[in-house]
């Protein structure tokens, strides 16, 4: 069970704004050295070091050395979900959302984005959607999905490793995760992985060089309306 100061801590690792922009930058799946996340969060190498540090400590991120440099990336996708929600929920505070949000300053960002290594934003918000209505995928209590028969057969057809993403005992299968920009929740987990690993490999869609922005190619789109049956 998960003491009060042990929720506190965590709380606290993830209020401070510097350690806030770093998860963030973190949000894109990747791993970053020490001095972009520095860079990123405003702050002086030797501040960004202390605050990877008890970010590491604390288990919200996993840190690898390599050369001269120590990369950082997040410790699983338990804590991008956590972000993410934390993401959702604080943009409920002012509603509509201000022009300062994020997604008003970037559109792309509120079309396609990665949420740690699955799609979210209007682009995973429509798989989901179409998956839903086709009878693929229903709900599963509050925090998970359930891939039907016919959701088997469709993702086989699509070219979804399912095996693969069964075999990802350490996680969960299929996830919903609260999509900060859209406020309702589309696939995590292994299963969302699995998905937005199909697009990338079929050249549906191609990661930008830097932050979470997907870039959705022309037959991305057509796949998202031939193949899923999806509406934008």
């Amino acid at each position: 069970m998960t003491t009060v100061n042990a929720l506190s801590e965590i709380a606290a690792l993830m209020g401070d704004p510097a350690r806030a922009a770093m998860l963030s930058l973190l949000m894109d799946g990747r791993a970053h050295t020490a001095s972009d996340l520095a860079l990123s969060a405003g702050v002086t190498a030797q501040t960004a070091s202390g605050h990877l540090g008890r970010m590491a400590d604390a288990g919200l991120l996993a840190a690898r050395a390599q050369g001269r440099n120590r990369f950082y990336r997040l410790a699983s996708p338990d804590v991008a979900h956590a972000i993410e929600s934390l993401m959702a929920l604080a943009g409920t505070r002012a509603p509509p959302a201000s022009k300062a949000a994020a997604w008003r300053r970037d559109p792309d960002l509120r079309f396609c984005r990665t949420c740690y290594d699955h799609l979210a934003g209007q682009v995973g918000i429509a798989v989901t959607d179409s998956l839903t209505q086709h009878g693929h995928l229903e709900p599963k209590r509050s925090r998970d999905w359930k891939l039907t028969p016919s959701g088997e057969v469709f993702c086989a057809r699509v070219g979804v490793d399912l095996g693969g993403a069964r075999r990802a005992s350490t996680r969960h299968f299929a996830r919903q995760c609260l999509d900060w920009s859209e406020r309702r929740p589309h696939i995590s987990g292994a299963l969302g992985a699995a998905i937005a690993d199909t697009f990338f490999k079929k050249g549906w869609a191609e990661k930008l060089r830097r932050g979470r922005t997907v870039r959705l190619t022309d037959s991305g789109r057509r796949a998202l309306v031939g193949t899923f049956g999806a509406t934008l």
